[in-house]
């Protein structure tokens, strides 16, 4: 759509105007269709100012439009409009929102290019970036960089110098001594620079020192956060104390603190860990009630504890409630159902969350290649001792077909269930893929084939499959 078909705009157009429109304009391309055609279509003199390229600039990095983001500051300064700190930080914060550091570092030190000298607020910016991404050293950098240009510390930026202390191994103790230094400068610390420590102690397993520190924050006067409250009870179930994470969940509905969805992943966690899943399972309905989604996390923390107590209808049922809800179960969490019917002796209902599981796409990645790769040889190995063989091989080529090891002892099973089955050739074929795979068959494996064979009068094929073994033993290396 071209700019002169997207509208017809008055003879006196206003600044305001131009504001209106595009706030009003959800479309980021239409946005900038119009705020382009403002001073194309008429030649009545109208300039964008400040606020209509402040707006613009902000529309585009809020959209991720970052190219056309940066294009809006060279065309201010082409138009002899002056680019202002609050600009560059708007697409600053943009790109740390999106985790990309280096390009908020990138406008940050092409300040220069625009006649502009980083102030406080904008190395208080870039170090919080660079904090919040873990890229500590290039952080402390930043602020050493800061103390030289003469720029003041604050409560802020020493907040953010405490978080980064707090995230780096080892110098949490450093951060602790500036908390405690901070009233003497003229620096009193606030609920953040608290609830920062706290956070960081809990972190390192130091929850005596978070409850300690806890405890100051209330009797000066600081109110707690939800965010705080959460922590320290995610530090509490993850020392195996419960109760007490329990008691400050009490107490943060008795004050109004609403508890959030971290709150109640933390606490059904410290619940399932404990053996209290049912507890668990009353806290999803809980946070359900309270319009709080539940999230993956949520869902798979439940599921874990319910497969761990052998209650798998129940856990059945919360992963149906997950999928209702949208969201698609990942391999661990199929994993953990599959391990705990096949602990049950369930194997068929196993094996039908296998095929859901392949059906819907769902892969191991990496992480829980290996265990996939134990639950599917156990399944198999289950199916044939539970005398289903059929279901077994279909799960055996499924596994092959998809690259997942099949195990010697899986082989064994499958050839020994069709040898008493007595379907020779299937277990000669299998014997054949085994020894192809790089396991060697037993005695007793070779036995149960060719005494089926013999027994078929298939003399044939049982000397050929004894020559190939004796060829096998001959050229196998000696021990």
């Amino acid at each position: 759509m071209g700019t002169k078909t997207l509208m017809k705009w008055p003879k006196q157009i206003t600044t305001s105007l131009v504001e209106q429109l595009i706030k009003a304009e959800r479309d980021i391309h239409k946005a900038l269709m119009i705020f382009d055609s403002a001073t194309a279509e008429y030649k009545n003199g109208f300039r964008h100012d400040h606020n209509t390229f402040g707006l613009m600039i902000s529309r585009l990095a809020s959209a991720n439009q970052f190219r056309a983001a940066e294009g809006m500051l060279h065309r201010m300064k082409e138009e002899n409009c002056n680019v202002t700190e609050d600009k560059l930080l708007t697409i600053c914060r943009a790109y740390g929102r999106v985790h990309r550091s280096l390009d908020a570092i990138r406008i940050f030190r092409g300040m220069v290019d625009f006649q502009l000298r980083p102030t406080q607020k904008s190395y208080i910016t870039i170090f919080d970036i660079l904090v919040e991404e873990n890229h500590l050293k290039m952080a402390l950098s930043i602020y050493r960089e800061m103390r030289e240009m003469g720029i003041p510390r604050s409560v802020v930026s020493l907040n953010i110098l405490i978080k980064a202390l707090c995230k780096n191994n080892g110098t949490i103790d450093s951060a602790l001594q500036i908390f405690r230094e901070m009233p003497d400068r003229g620096y009193p610390p606030d609920s953040y620079t608290y609830g920062t420590l706290i956070n960081g102690l809990c972190r390192q397993g130091e929850i005596n020192q978070a409850k300690e520190l806890f405890h100051e924050m209330r009797k000066k006067g600081h109110a707690p956060s939800v965010v705080t409250y959460t922590c320290l009870i995610h530090g509490m179930c993850q020392s195996n104390n419960v109760d007490e994470a329990m008691k400050l969940f009490e107490e943060m509905k008795r004050i109004d603190i609403e508890p959030n969805v971290f709150t109640y992943s933390s606490l059904m966690d410290g619940l399932c860990k404990g053996g209290q899943s049912s507890q668990a399972k009353e806290l999803l309905d809980m946070m359900v009630k309270k319009h709080h989604l539940p999230n993956t996390v949520t869902y798979s923390t439940l599921i874990h504890g319910l497969c761990s107590e052998g209650k798998l209808s129940e856990a059945v049922e919360v992963l149906d409630r997950m999928r209702l809800q949208g969201l698609k179960p990942d391999a661990g969490l199929y994993g953990k159902i599959i391990s705990g019917f096949s602990a049950a002796g369930s194997y068929q209902e196993a094996a039908d969350f296998i095929d859901e599981m392949v059906l819907g796409g769902v892969s191991p990645n990496r992480v829980t290649w290996a265990r996939h790769v134990k639950i599917h040889n156990m399944v198999v190995q289950g199916l044939c001792d539970n005398v289903d063989p059929t279901r077994a091989f279909q799960l055996y080529l499924s596994m092959r077909t998809r690259g997942i090891s099949v195990e010697a002892g899986t082989f064994e099973c499958l050839i020994k269930c069709y040898s008493k089955k007595g379907d020779q050739h299937k277990a000669a074929r299998i014997l054949d893929e085994m020894v192809l795979d790089g396991c060697v068959p037993d005695e007793e494996i070779w036995n149960a084939v060719m005494s089926g064979l013999w027994d078929r009068k298939k003399v044939r094929e049982a000397t050929e499959l004894l020559l190939a073994g004796l060829m096998h033993e001959f050229v196998e290396p000696q021990n």
